[in-house]
């Protein structure tokens, strides 16, 4: 596999392996995003189908290259927003004041409304070694990028 296509495959699994683990930990773990976790999904929700673009449109290099990139900027937008939510949460800067709320969808508003918990964004719900959910999405997804474009513009020897 060519180095392109490393950088294509990556830009692929990496935001599906980052969204997979956000849904999993919401859905399995409880853990309920707040304003700014659900900004950093958007990106990584728009990188994947334009990798698989990439991916699709291999053989035509200057559409690849395009799709290519255009996922990479996603996938490091997410980063610096992951790094903005970390920053809040760290007490860095200061972030959004307003809380989310994420209902259970049963059908009655009223009772989701008043069941849903208030999730703040300046407050870490898990950490790992001082370091929270965002702080994560931010490394790993500014790392990503810049591996992707180093991989993208190396020269295969």
């Amino acid at each position: 596999m060519t180095n392109y296509g490393k950088a294509r495959l990556i830009a692929f699994a990496v935001p599906l392996a980052l969204l997979a683990g956000a849904l999993g930990s919401q859905y399995l773990g409880g853990l309920y995003p707040c304003e700014m976790c659900h900004w950093q999904r958007w990106p990584h929700y728009a990188a994947v189908p334009l990798a698989a673009l990439s991916i699709l449109f291999a053989r035509q290099m200057v559409v690849s290259t395009l799709f290519l990139s255009l996922a990479m900027i996603a996938i490091f937008t997410s980063g610096v927003i992951g790094v903005f939510h970390a920053g809040v949460e760290y007490g860095w800067w200061q972030g959004l004041t307003a809380c989310t709320m994420s209902g259970s969808g049963s059908g009655n508003s009223l009772a989701d409304i008043m069941a849903a918990p208030l999730v703040s964004c300046d407050e870490p719900q898990w950490t790992l070694f001082g370091i929270s959910l965002a702080g994560f999405n931010a490394i790993i997804s500014i790392g990503t990028a810049i591996a992707i474009t180093w991989l993208a513009t190396r020269k295969t020897k």
